[in-house]
């Protein structure tokens, strides 16, 4: 039986015995990133809103979550690893009830905040309780768990809300939480130790600002299709909003320099080269994620006219590879270097959704775009499970739990910007690729209709994804030979405006995760060193 690190006591048990309910919670967060992606047609007619202000049910999730990290590290750090993740777990649990009750599209937009909130304080206590109950030649296999799991849920919430949003519901995307959340509370409560706290000051400037900072920069890149990245209301323009927030996270990185080691993010922790790289990488990472589900679970549903259960199962397979790679990924980051582990991983999901992007057509059979998405499950099982071991490996056990709080937030900011910058890119394209795709369909058509069809499709797109499939309205009169003519062009433009934009828009992603593949190789190499770990009291003294 694996004995714990130094200072803890399991009572006998195995330190595996914690892995359970940590990564049941764990897995609840991760699913509740991407699961609503697929119910987003579905949340837009059942509240008869827009896409942007639906895409605030995902980005207000992301956005407390994030932000609220380095906090709730501190929290843990306080109070303990332990009675925090299980307040966390009631938040979250509590708000997913709050989720599916909801009867506006506000009202879940808010429970999704509270739903972040409690994901927010689970989550850095997962990876620092690993980090102090694991002795160091078995962190690596155990952070690789943890990451799979990061892993394996994020490619599994789009089958598992396709399969729930078709067959009994939207709201039970949010009801099946709670069962797990009752017996990932019952396990904590009996199987997560009471690790030895460290009173601390908070840093409340910095949360101020860092909270402030990222929120206006979200909100800026999130809304700013809606307000044609003109005026919001008098003289708050979006480029004021953006700018704003840009100074105010600069203000934030001053203030952690000031504060030093009391700071929220210690920024010497930067120092180290390959944990800044893999910070990087781990934003890079969660930024191609979501960038990759939103528009394409968009154009399985609007281009192809898939169900939200089909469209679902065309990620099943990858899920299911990523479920086999993920823990020998994590095994095998003990035995070599973690860098090629990593490298290799992003290397394949770069092919696999540049050739991805290349088959996103109207009129694509459906196995050409499942082949990309095999190799796209086995580059998150390789990327996900040494990262975070990546990330903590190098430092000493003093800076090794502020460096899992660190990395837990990049990761997390990757995952709020790319939310935002993907809405807008893709706004932005649908504006140019559906009036293009509009005068390509006009050309059939009776020379008095080209015009007014073109404008229609243009006029459509600017309004808002929401509406950019609508195009075009029959005018009265119209035979019915023409009008016939006039739904078989508005479909072909509609679709193939789409696809382009959202092909566009994948493509971008694969620059994204190009640049994680050139932070791992650029990682310094050699085998896995494990250093001789350090009393528990110092590694407390540095968790969040």
């Amino acid at each position: 039986m694996t004995s714990s690190a130094p200072g803890v006591d399991l009572h006998g048990r195995s330190p595996w015995s914690v892995l359970p309910p940590l990564c049941l919670g764990f897995f609840m967060i991760m699913v509740d990133t991407t699961i609503v992606n697929i119910a987003v047609p579905t949340l837009q007619d059942v509240f008869d809103a827009d896409l942007v202000t639906v895409g605030w049910v995902n980005s207000a999730y992301l956005l407390t979550f994030a932000v609220l990290l380095l906090v709730t590290g501190r929290l843990g750090d306080r109070f303990g690893p332990r009675p925090v993740f299980v307040a966390g777990l009631v938040v979250f649990t509590a708000a997913s009830l709050a989720c599916g009750l909801a009867g506006s599209v506000e009202v879940l937009i808010a429970a999704r905040a509270v739903q972040g909130v409690g994901g927010a304080l689970m989550t850095p206590q997962t990876m620092a309780m690993i980090t102090r109950v694991f002795p160091p030649q078995k962190r690596g296999a155990a952070l690789g768990v943890w990451g799979s799991v990061a892993g394996v849920a994020t490619i599994t919430g789009p089958v598992l809300g396709g399969v729930i949003v078709e067959t009994i519901g939207w709201e039970w995307i949010f009801y099946v939480n709670i069962p797990v959340g009752v017996v990932a509370l019952w396990l904590s409560l009996t199987r997560l130790p009471a690790l030895p706290t460290h009173a601390r000051t908070f840093d409340v400037p910095g949360v101020v600002l860092s909270v402030v900072g990222l929120s206006l920069l979200v909100f800026g890149l999130q809304e700013g299709p809606s307000y044609g990245w003109g005026t919001i209301v008098g003289p708050v323009t979006v480029p004021l909003v953006v700018g704003a927030g840009a100074l105010v996270s600069a203000a934030f990185l001053l203030w952690q320099r000031h504060r030093g080691d009391d700071a929220l993010l210690p920024l010497r922790l930067f120092a180290h080269r390959n944990f800044s790289l893999a910070n990087v990488a781990g934003a890079a990472v969660s930024f191609a994620m979501t960038g990759i589900f939103f528009p394409f679970t968009l154009y399985l549903q609007q281009v192809l006219g898939l169900s939200p259960l089909h469209a679902a199962l065309v990620g099943l397979p990858g899920s299911l590879i990523s479920g086999v790679v993920a823990p020998f990924a994590g095994r095998l980051s003990d035995r070599v270097a973690g860098k090629w582990v990593v490298a290799t991983g992003f290397s394949v999901l770069a092919v696999s959704i540049g050739i991805l992007a290349t088959q996103v057509q109207p009129d694509v059979e459906v196995w050409r775009l499942v082949v990309p998405m095999l190799g796209f499950g086995v580059g998150t099982g390789l990327v996900f499970s040494p990262l975070g071991n990546l990330a903590t490996t190098g430092l000493d056990q003093r800076t090794a739990g502020a460096g899992a709080g660190a990395f837990n937030t990049n990761r997390q900011v990757g995952g709020v910007i790319g939310s935002a910058v993907v809405v807008a890119l893709l706004t932005s394209r649908l504006a140019v690729t559906m009036p293009a795709a509009a005068r390509d369909a006009a050309a059939g058509l009776p020379a008095e209709l080209r015009t007014p069809f073109v404008d229609g499709f243009r006029q459509a797109a600017a309004a808002g994804l929401g509406s950019a499939g609508g195009g075009f309205d029959l005018p009265a009169g119209v035979p019915a030979e023409v009008a016939e003519q006039l739904r078989a062009a508005a479909q072909s433009a509609a679709g193939a405006g789409f696809a382009a934009a959202a092909g566009q828009t994948l493509g971008f992603t694969v620059l994204v995760l190009l640049l994680g593949a050139a932070c791992a190789f650029a990682m310094r190499g050699g085998r896995p060193q494990h250093a001789a770990p350090a009393p528990d009291r110092d590694v407390s003294a540095a968790v969040g």
